[in-house]
């Protein structure tokens, strides 16, 4: 493949970097762009590493700082919002009594599947600002109006707008993130998936306090007025998550990306808004109109009409421009197909399998149900901890940190099954969460570093899609299973065994080269 080479003369990475010579892989691994697509078009290619040259120089700022908490944001929401589904359901349920009780199950995910699509695609095509701003806000405002719902159908109708909100800011809070990180510190992408852990303890915590204080106890008297618990939940919740996207508006003015602004050919705007960047924060940029410009116009991003099908094509046949990004395009899609059935079975249906469990080993009181719930989501924060600092290990890296992540998690899947008492019940249900989220959180960052910056939420709107779609299947699956048994624990042990094998034959590893 074609390989372009900046006025800088930065060192590159090609796609068969010789790993004899250490000292030469350490020095280009932070300088390199990791997917080549010069032969596919070189105009793009040119001006991606001339970009990333400048953002390198850049270095990183307060600005990356608060990039990560307001994105981080979005990871803590969706973990929450979809959490608190599967904790408000069996409330809901006994209070409106549905024909079919899995149906906020499939709501939300069914919002968060369309949520993911549209997002994904429309950053593509309209930018990644206001699809980042409204996706929060959307989510924040429903998830309140579900807390108010009059009946089964209303509720299940706000859980699915919300839902549509909650799936399109994920897919764009790894995405916006990654388009302005220095090579050095694209690692943090998968630290971030710390907010996926907190959001989880926090929706444990808050149903601790709600659920088991105002709650009834049987769908034979369970008026309104006796059952406030999950509502209040959702007004919680909701507050705030209208706060965080509050914050997202005052703390930070964002603006487009600099990569996308490189695929829309606004040449001038990319050169503006990183001389800028640098100059609040004090740092060096050479980045010039003329250094863009003089490599032409990129022809692969976009088509001549924007709002047409031919444009949805052109972000999809993106995807696949070369042979090795597409065979790595359709393992990260077969990744997030994998994982949306395994962590849905074990996750949103754990509250009925710690109760069951509990109630077992004499444990019936909801109070140490949810107790337990927020021990297991609390040790979710510590996997991606874990998988940010594996992930800059020479020869461990982004790859062989999910091996290491789905490994360990099938192994204590399996031992799982051999619980004996409420102490083991609590401690393998913990050592899970965590290793559970050493591969989740490194799949979330790595899903994007992979996918060139002109098709990237589309590429990463349709992954988060395929594993929603799995997330349905699942709550029909728990529809006809019985998920206080161990069988869906056995299923998704068997599942993260595939997903390790899948992972260790990832084409690229980011470790070794800068996103473009």
């Amino acid at each position: 493949m074609q390989v372009v080479q900046s006025e800088q003369k930065t060192p590159r990475v090609d796609d068969d970097m010789d790993t004899k010579d250490e000292s030469a892989q350490e020095q280009t691994m932070t300088t390199g762009d990791m997917i080549s697509i010069g032969g596919v078009d070189p105009a793009l290619a040119a001006k991606m590493h001339i970009v990333n040259d400048a953002i390198n120089q850049i270095g990183f700022t307060t600005y990356h700082t608060k990039l990560f908490f307001l994105n981080g944001f979005g990871y803590a929401v969706d973990s929450l919002l979809a959490f608190l589904m599967s904790i408000t359901a069996g409330q809901v349920a006994l209070e409106f009594q549905p024909s079919y009780a899995r149906g906020g199950t499939i709501a939300l995910y069914v919002g968060l599947l369309v949520g993911a699509l549209f997002w994904g695609i429309g950053a593509d095509i309209m930018g990644r600002k206001w699809a980042f701003n409204l996706s929060l806000l959307i989510a924040a405002v429903f998830s309140i109006a579900a807390g108010a719902s009059p009946n089964f159908i209303t509720w299940t109708s706000f859980v699915a707008i919300t839902g549509f909100g909650a799936g399109g800011n994920l897919v764009l809070d790894t995405t916006v993130f990654l388009e302005y990180l220095p090579a050095k510190s694209q690692w943090l992408v998968t630290l971030m998936a710390v907010w996926w852990g907190i959001g989880q303890t926090v929706a444990g915590l808050l149903a601790w306090a709600f659920i088991p204080n105002f709650s009834c106890t049987s769908a034979d008297d369970c008026p309104r007025s006796e059952n406030m618990g999950w509502r209040y939940l959702y007004f919680t919740s909701g507050a705030l998550v209208l706060c965080m996207s509050i914050a997202r508006v005052t703390v930070i003015r964002f603006h487009e990306t600099p990569k996308f602004l490189v695929c829309r050919g606004d040449d001038e705007k990319v050169v503006k808004g990183l001389q800028d960047l640098a100059q609040k924060y004090g740092r060096p940029c050479d980045l010039t109109v003329e250094q863009l410009q003089r490599h032409g116009a990129v022809a692969t991003a976009h088509s001549q009409n924007l709002f047409s099908f031919n444009e949805i094509m052109v972000h999809y046949n993106g995807l696949f421009a070369t042979r090795k990004l597409g065979i790595s395009t359709s393992l990260v899609w077969l990744s997030w197909t994998l994982i949306g059935l395994a962590y849905p079975l074990f996750y949103i249906f754990l509250p009925e399998y710690l109760s069951s469990r509990g109630a077992q080993f004499g444990e019936t009181s909801a109070y140490i149900t949810w107790r337990n719930y927020v021990l297991a989501q609390f040790s979710a924060i510590f996997g991606p901890l874990v998988a940010g600092y594996l992930c800059k290990i020479p020869r461990v890296g982004r790859k062989y940190t999910m091996v290491i992540g789905a490994i360990l998690t099938m192994v204590f899947f399996f031992a799982y099954t051999s619980v004996r008492n409420d102490d083991q019940n609590i401690a393998f249900s913990c050592i899970v969460s965590f290793a559970i989220n050493i591969y989740y959180g490194t799949l979330y960052a790595y899903s994007p570093e992979v996918l060139p910056s002109g098709h990237r939420a589309t590429g990463n709107g349709t992954a988060v899609a395929l594993n929603r779609i799995m997330g349905i299947m699942s709550a029909i699956v728990a529809t006809y299973a019985d998920t206080s048994t161990p069988v869906p624990v056995y299923i998704c042990a068997a599942l993260f065994a595939v997903m390790a094998a899948v992972s260790a034959i990832f084409p690229y590893e980011p470790q070794n080269g800068q996103s473009i």
